[in-house]
């Protein structure tokens, strides 16, 4: 069974700076796969084997989506071909905006299951299943563990709240990975040097449909910072009161 895995080129929050006014400067973080969208992936290659079926990555970015250095980075990690859409109009796109455009690369690859990250390293807005799901109109599950081939359909392994749920779905489906649903795997050598002669399409934003969305930021501030007590404890039974003073200031 063929699977379609979404996965971002996307900047390092641990690079980015944060102005006085709160604004967040990416000219100096690097990029590479989200470290969620990479768990997604395996998951995605370890499925399309288990089934027969091919692993599609698709993307949806700026031009550095469809460099060199992108291509290989997503394809050294197991799926068989890639599908994007790698255009500088799309810098600064919001999530609804990047969901049609993602929806559409979909509706192109002909796949009816994909996998996404928990979230993304750089906005973690935990939005993009549901939106992609909405636009093509097909249900969509959050902190998906396991997906196996059933009889009719698909067996969803779902992390719920104290505990899993096993869900079967017939048709197509969206489903966002757990964090912990597998080991991402390590790209050796001979993955990175086989990455760049596996199929990679680009398709132009400008065949697309889609309606563009715009969001106005009204203002941007650093949040403040907490204030330390400086509470000191001394005496036999130091260790004691700083529990019940950490229990009671909500830190443990």
């Amino acid at each position: 069974m063929n699977v379609a895995v979404a996965y971002k080129w996307a900047a390092d929050p641990q690079e980015a700076a944060v102005g006085e006014n709160g604004v967040v400067d990416w000219s100096r973080a690097t990029s590479a796969i989200s470290e969620y969208d990479a768990v997604a992936i395996e998951v995605g290659v370890r499925f399309a084997a288990e089934t027969g079926g091919e692993c599609v990555g698709v993307s949806v970015g700026t031009s550095a989506a469809a460099a060199s250095l992108a291509k290989k980075a997503a394809m050294s990690r197991g799926m068989d071909r890639g599908l994007v859409v790698a255009d500088d109009a799309l810098g600064g796109a919001v999530e609804t905006e990047q969901a049609q455009v993602l929806a559409q690369l979909m509706r192109h690859a002909g796949v009816e299951l994909l996998l996404t990250g928990d979230t993304s390293i750089d906005e973690n807005a935990r939005m993009m299943s549901a939106l992609v799901a909405g636009y093509l109109h097909w249900p969509c599950l959050q902190q998906v563990q396991t997906i196996r081939r059933a009889e009719q359909g698909l067996s969803v392994t779902q992390k719920v709240v104290g505990g899993s749920h096993e869900v079967e779905v017939q048709g197509p489906l969206v489903a966002a990975i757990a964090t912990d649903a597998a080991s991402a795997r390590v790209p050796g050598m001979k993955d990175i040097l086989t990455a760049s002669r596996k199929p990679f399409e680009q398709l132009q934003l400008a065949t697309l449909a889609r309606t563009p969305v715009t969001l106005a930021v009204a203002a941007s501030s650093r949040p403040a910072g907490k204030a330390r007590k400086n509470e000191i404890f001394r005496g036999d039974d130091a260790a004691q009161r700083l529990v019940v003073a950490l229990r009671a200031d909500g830190s443990l």
